[in-house]
């Protein structure tokens, strides 16, 4: 990516961390402020969940490691605010989902709720615990090997299951 692709894409999440926060106050607005100059990692991933690349670059993947090692609440808060439609960003769902597994970046998204002070029966943190379960079905079939991956993926859930949420 060049340099001013990677600016670019650096402004594009500070955007998403940004606007997500908008009109909210308490904890979100700590969060962002937590949040926003760690998010600049994931800026080179976001070719790859733009489907504009077949596989995410080295910089992506070590950028993911970053976020999730630094804070992993920062994930989740792009994660929950993902459909806010001032961002401007049209992601491929699967990707987004399928980036920590792709990037060999363990976490457990199952945390998130918990992370962003969410009211357990909320429809933010039924969200994450609809997406984990789907997620540990997954890991008992032979296909799915190893530890469950924070698959938000960036961060995002099915639209499906957004849609058929009351």
């Amino acid at each position: 990516m060049d340099s001013r692709a990677a600016a670019a894409a650096a402004a594009a999440i500070m955007v998403i961390v940004s606007s997500a926060a908008a009109g909210v106050g308490g904890d979100f607005a700590a969060d962002r402020a937590e949040c926003s100059d760690k998010l600049v990692a994931l800026a080179t991933c976001l070719t790859y969940v733009q489907d504009e690349a077949a596989a995410p670059t080295p910089d992506c993947c070590a950028g993911l490691k970053t976020v999730l090692q630094t804070s992993r609440k920062c994930l989740c808060v792009l994660v929950k605010d993902k459909d806010d439609p001032s961002l401007g960003l049209k992601l491929n769902v699967t990707k987004a989902l399928g980036l920590p597994a792709v990037c060999n970046a363990p976490a457990n998204i199952s945390d998130c709720p918990r992370l962003l002070n969410l009211a357990p029966n909320s429809k933010e943190a039924q969200v994450f615990e609809e997406y984990a379960k789907q997620a540990a079905a997954q890991k008992s079939t032979p296909s799915a090997a190893g530890q469950f991956r924070f698959v938000t993926g960036l961060l995002l859930f099915p639209v499906h299951f957004l849609r058929s949420s009351p």
